[in-house]
C-alpha cells in the first residue's frame, strides 16, 4: 500500500513475502558502452581490453542478482507453504519510497492485512512507522519531530533521528 504522509513523503507498506530481505542491487546501469566502433589495430585492442576489464565487475553483479533472484523463486513456493500450513507470521515491511525503514511481526495473513492498514492510516497522519503500529496510535496525536524511537534493533527511518 502506497501512503503519503503530511510532509509529502512517500511511503509503502507491505507483506515481506520471503523469510528475508533482497541483500543484492543491480545499481545503475547508464553509462555502459552499447556498441563498439573499435577496429583491428593494436590501439582498438587496448582499448577494447580496458573496457572488457571495466565490464567484468558489471556482468558479475548481475549474475549475483540473477542467482538470488533464481533461489528467491525456488525458496518462494516452500515459504508460502510454510506461512500457510504451519502457521507462519507474516511481516509486515514499511518502505521510505523503495529503502527500507522498518518491519514488525504481524500475524496471520487477515491480522497483516489490518496492521498494513492502521500503520498506514497513522502515517498519513505524520507518525513515524513504529508509533503508527502501535495499538494506542489510533487515539494518538502526531508527535513532535524527533521524540520517541523504534524498538531495540530496529534503525529509526531515513531523515528521523533518534531521541
Amino acid at each position: 500500500m502506497k501512503v503519503v504522509d503530511p510532509n509529502g513523503r512517500t511511503w509503502r507498506v507491505s507483506r515481506r513475502w520471503m523469510p528475508w530481505r533482497r541483500k543484492a542491487r543491480a545499481g545503475t546501469w547508464g553509462g555502459l558502452p552499447t556498441g563498439s566502433s573499435l577496429g583491428d589495430d593494436p590501439i582498438s585492442m587496448i582499448i577494447g581490453f580496458f573496457l572488457l576489464l571495466l565490464l567484468i565487475p558489471v556482468v558479475v553483479v548481475a549474475l549475483v542478482v540473477a542467482l538470488e533472484v533464481l533461489v528467491l523463486l525456488l525458496v518462494l513456493p516452500f515459504a508460502l507453504l510454510g506461512r500457510m500450513v504451519f502457521g507462519r507470521h507474516w511481516h509486515v515491511e514499511v518502505r521510505d519510497g523503495w529503502e527500507f525503514a522498518w518491519e514488525t511481526e504481524a500475524g496471520d495473513w487477515q491480522q497483516s492485512g489490518r496492521a498494513i492498514e492502521h500503520i498506514a492510516e497513522g502515517l498519513r497522519r505524520g507518525l513515524v512507522p513504529w508509533q503508527a503500529a502501535s495499538p494506542a496510535a489510533a487515539q494518538a496525536s502526531p508527535h513532535p519531530p524527533g521524540t520517541g524511537g523504534p524498538p531495540s534493533g530496529q534503525p529509526p527511518p531515513p531523515g528521523v533521528r533518534r531521541g
